[in-house]
Order: structure tokens, then C-alpha cells, then sequence
């Protein structure tokens, strides 16, 4: 009998003696390609959906793209481990290698995975938004850009500083742009010779004649002490959040300038020295 013969007799046994068991396999592997190509189906739609919700919140499309990206790598290999399962395929095997390769990396990339993760908390959470003027880790800015790992800023005076999200999220977080209204806090000391009620007018006329000061919230203008040199008035208009810096400065000038036309005096801090004759010189 030749070779050829024979291996197709023995192919033909094997397959007689274990026809069950290969159409079994065969349906097995036919679902497990179905799980595996709805899993693509399913991380392809669950990828796209976050990347439209993070859209509408005005994320930056470079961290949605990456973001999605890791959502559908996520998604799918949960499924490739489902469809693995079906043909009986141990996977525990799988998970404990991924496991010990996920914990080897967290350990070595310990500090970008704090970043990484205090990224995903700012982007999710939004305490601020490219624009605002904030102040974060000890310095204040405007946010020009926020990336995974850092967040980019821009001082007033045109510097680009580069920060790790973990010492964003690490910190307080104040946010000046947040709302549409701020109040401007001043305080203002006169002498103790000054008219009182004459300087509580000039104070009331300024913000009177500013346009950009807001009538509700009505400004406040009161005595916030009697210092130990001085009368100190504090000063509470309320201005819209763009119109902040420009009232403040102009408040200020105005305030000089009235005040010297009135005669009314702002003290620098003093002290009064009294000297008592010696008894014996006496």
C-alpha cells in the first residue's frame, strides 16, 4: 500500500472515531468567533459613546482619542478572554500573567500612573476647563491645554508652566473663572482727623459713577475696624469675573485721587513716642 494511501485511511479513522467530539469543537470555535466579533462590535460602540460624552463636556480631542483607545483595547479583551472560555481554554492562566505584568509596570511607572489617574479625575470631575483663570500648586494661571499626564498654564506674564496632574488633584484648587460674578475686597484706612461720613460718600460716588459695577448684589461700604492708626473702611462691590482686574485698579486710582481733593488723609502706620523727664534730672 503505498504512503499516500495510508495516511488518508488513517485521516478517515480518526475521524470516524471522532467525528462528535470535532463537530463539537467546530461549533465551539464558530461561537467563539461570533463572542469575539460582537465583543468588536461592542467595544467599537461603548468606545464611540464615551468619546461623544467627553466631547460634549469640551474634553480635548487628543485625551478622547486616547481615552477611547483604551476603552475599546479594555472592552475587547474581555471578550477574547470570553470566547477563549467557550472553546475551554483555562484563561486563569491568562489573567494571572496579565496581572503580574499589570502589577510590574504599575510599580515601575508608579508616578505617571498617579498623573495618569489624577488625569482621568480632572477630565471626569471638570474643576476646570481650558481658559479659566486658576490657581493650582502654588502658582495661578490660565489653563492653555489638559493633558493626560499634565496640565499646561500660562501666567500673566506670558510664561508656559508645565504641571503633573497628581499635584493638581493633590491640592486646593481655586477657580476664579467658575462663576460669572466676583466681588472685589478692598480695604481703605483713613486718619482718625478725616471726615468719616465725606469719605464714606467719595467711596459711594466712585462706585456710583463705574458703570461696571453691579447695583444687585448692592455694594457694601462699612467700617471694618479702628485700627491703631487708622479707620479702615472695607469696600465690597460686586463686577462681572471679566471686569475683575480693570474695577480693582481703577477703584484704587480713583480713591487717591478723591481723597486728595478732599483733604482727606490716608495714614501710613506711625507710632507716637512719649518721653518722661528723669526724677533725678528732675
Amino acid at each position: 500500500m503505498q504512503p499516500e494511501v495510508q495516511v488518508i485511511e488513517q485521516s478517515l479513522t480518526f475521524l470516524q472515531k471522532n467525528q462528535d467530539l470535532i463537530v463539537s469543537f467546530c461549533l465551539k470555535l464558530v461561537v467563539a468567533i461570533i463572542i469575539f466579533y460582537v465583543g468588536r462590535w461592542v467595544a467599537l460602540g461603548v468606545s464611540r459613546l464615551i468619546g461623544k460624552a467627553l466631547l460634549l463636556r469640551h474634553v480635548d480631542r487628543a485625551v478622547v482619542s486616547f481615552l477611547s483607545s483604551i476603552v475599546y483595547a479594555a472592552v475587547l479583551i474581555a471578550f477574547a478572554l470570553i470566547a477563549l472560555s467557550h472553546l475551554g481554554i483555562q484563561t486563569a492562566s491568562f489573567l494571572a500573567i496579565l496581572g503580574a505584568a499589570g502589577l510590574a509596570v504599575a510599580l515601575a511607572l508608579q508616578g505617571s500612573l498617579s498623573n495618569f489617574a489624577s488625569g482621568v479625575l480632572i477630565i471626569v470631575f471638570r474643576p476646570f476647563k481650558s481658559g479659566d483663570m486658576v490657581e493650582v500648586a502654588g502658582i495661578s494661571g490660565i489653563v492653555e491645554r489638559i493633558d493626560i499626564f499634565q496640565t499646561i498654564f500660562k501666567t500673566a506674564d506670558n510664561k508656559k508652566i508645565i504641571v503633573p496632574n497628581s499635584q493638581i488633584t493633590g491640592g486646593a484648587i481655586v477657580n476664579y473663572s467658575a462663576e460669572k460674578r466676583r466681588r472685589i475686597d478692598l480695604t481703605i484706612s483713613i486718619s482718625y482727623d478725616s471726615d468719616l461720613r465725606r469719605a464714606k460718600q467719595i467711596l459711594h460716588d466712585i462706585l456710583e459713577a463705574d458703570s461696571r459695577v453691579l447695583k444687585e448684589p448692592a455694594p457694601v461700604i462699612a467700617v471694618g475696624a479702628l485700627a491703631d492708626s487708622s479707620v479702615q473702611l472695607v469696600l465690597r462691590p460686586w463686577v462681572e469675573a471679566a471686569d475683575y482686574w480693570d474695577v480693582y485698579w481703577h477703584t484704587l486710582e480713583q480713591v487717591k485721587l478723591q481723597f486728595d481733593d478732599a483733604g482727606i488723609e490716608i495714614p501710613f502706620p506711625q507710632m507716637s513716642l512719649h518721653m518722661k523727664p528723669n526724677k533725678d534730672e528732675a
